[in-house]
């Protein structure tokens, strides 16, 4: 074990799953919390299995233990788990205590089933259960000493399945002002998904395949309307035009992105400088002229305004039929259920975590609408993690190197005398105050 103690981390996404152990700055495995079958063959590929470079994610089927955010599928977690936990980390969960992080309300009879697998099933000698929000403001209250200062921030974790605005008090989320939107980063690819198949290939089933595309090619608009005229013009002038190859399964194995400096144009132009457009388009057209008309194959697809159509979901769910608001109304709403002391500290300590906050632009764009709905007096600051994908596990690689980390756990012997319910009483950050 390379772990700072006898520790497993375990931070388990519906998308993604992180797991190492306590004391470590990055997880050992970051892997597709999932198990998937390739047409026609019988045996399943589970977790690590679905990266190794060889094998061709094209038209798999999937099965998820995790749906909306909750455990809906005991024996795929139990599959996943036991290849991590077993082959990748090589741990004997009897020797080992488990710090896992849990979902945001999660109802009791899904935590019956999680103790269940850690205890009964793996064999696990003792579990912390944290939840997000306060593991990644524990990590950055450890980095960002106005954070500590304050004692509170508002944790944005835009996962998987939901977005939740957290307010986080002296390491304790205060669930009675979280405020959640039912879009995640699943979301994101389905409609990708059906934008791509409407206008190009069917590609419904190939939710692997699209969500690389999503994470290597979309972007957050500054200037929307704007964009949209952009991606209007012709295959040269058009700096949002690109291209990705599906794998044929001979000479590619994995889909990419048919030239990356194509994809990456649009980053040159300015938020909101159309006249900068219109001057730079002649040099445009004749530094791209060169290139020769791309012919579509069977096996690509062309995106243009769907890069940044997908993500302005988050901050415009109206505008596609979604009857709810957008990531800074969300923000406000969870700010304005605090106490109007905690509100000003918090709208200036606002940490963005999660997967779909690596958008290009997402912290600008976020502030841009924020701005209007803060009241003048009042600073507004987004803090952007280093890497949103494991601030919770880093949060938790914290908590659980602490000398009294095991003071925080239940032991498989005190659950077997007391059940599930004792789980979730033993205030796991009684004593983080005093960090």
């Amino acid at each position: 074990m390379t772990g700072g103690s006898g520790v497993v981390v375990l931070d388990n996404g519906g998308g993604l799953l992180k797991a190492g152990f306590g004391g470590d700055m990055n997880p050992t495995a970051v892997v597709p919390n999932c198990m998937a079958k390739p047409p026609g063959a019988k045996k399943w590929l589970v977790a690590d299995q679905l990266q190794a470079q060889d094998v061709d994610v094209t038209g798999m089927t999937l099965r998820r233990p995790i749906d909306r955010g909750y455990l809906i599928n005991q024996e795929v977690q139990r599959e996943v788990w036991e290849r991590v936990i077993r082959n990748l980390l090589q741990v004997d969960p009897n020797n080992s205590s488990l710090l896992l992080v849990e979902p945001q309300f999660n109802p009791p009879a899904l935590q019956h089933a999680t103790d269940e697998l850690v205890f009964e099933e793996l064999g696990f000698k003792s579990l912390c259960v944290a939840d997000a929000p306060s593991l990644v403001h524990l990590y950055e209250a450890s980095r960002q000493p106005s954070l500590f200062r304050a004692q509170c921030s508002l944790v944005v974790d835009c996962g998987f399945s939901f977005t939740h605005a957290s307010p986080v008090l002296q390491n304790f989320t205060l669930n009675y002002a979280v405020r959640r939107m039912d879009l995640g980063g699943k979301a994101l690819t389905n409609y990708l998904k059906e934008l791509i198949s409407y206008r190009s290939l069917n590609v419904m089933d190939e939710t692997l395949l699209i969500d690389d595309a999503k994470e290597k090619l979309c972007f957050v608009s500054l200037d929307v309307p704007g964009d949209l005229r952009l991606a209007r013009l012709s295959s040269n002038d058009n700096p949002f035009r690109c291209s990705y190859i599906l794998p044929d399964g001979i000479t590619y194995k994995k889909g990419f992105v048919k030239d990356l400096d194509e994809a990456c144009r649009y980053s040159s132009l300015p938020a909101n400088g159309e006249s900068v457009r219109k001057d730079s388009s002649d040099s445009d057209r004749s530094k791209f002229e060169d290139k020769k008309k791309p012919e579509l194959s069977q096996n690509e697809f062309v995106l243009t305004n769907e890069r940044f159509l997908v993500p302005e979901m988050l901050f415009h769910p109206n505008d596609l039929g979604m009857n709810q608001a957008g990531l800074a109304e969300c923000i406000v709403r969870a700010i304005q259920a605090c106490h109007p002391h905690l509100q000003p500290v918090l709208f200036e300590r606002i940490i963005l975590t999660g997967g779909s906050t690596l958008f290009p632009r997402f912290t600008e764009r976020l502030e841009k609408e924020l701005r209007p709905l803060v009241p003048d007096d009042y600073q507004v600051k987004i803090i952007a993690q280093e890497d949103p994908i494991l601030g919770a596990w880093r949060g938790g690689s914290l908590l659980a190197h602490r000398p009294d980390f095991e003071s925080m756990c239940i032991t498989k012997s005190e659950y077997e005398e007391m059940g599930s319910m004792r789980c979730r009483l033993s205030g796991i950050f009684e004593s983080s105050v005093h960090l």
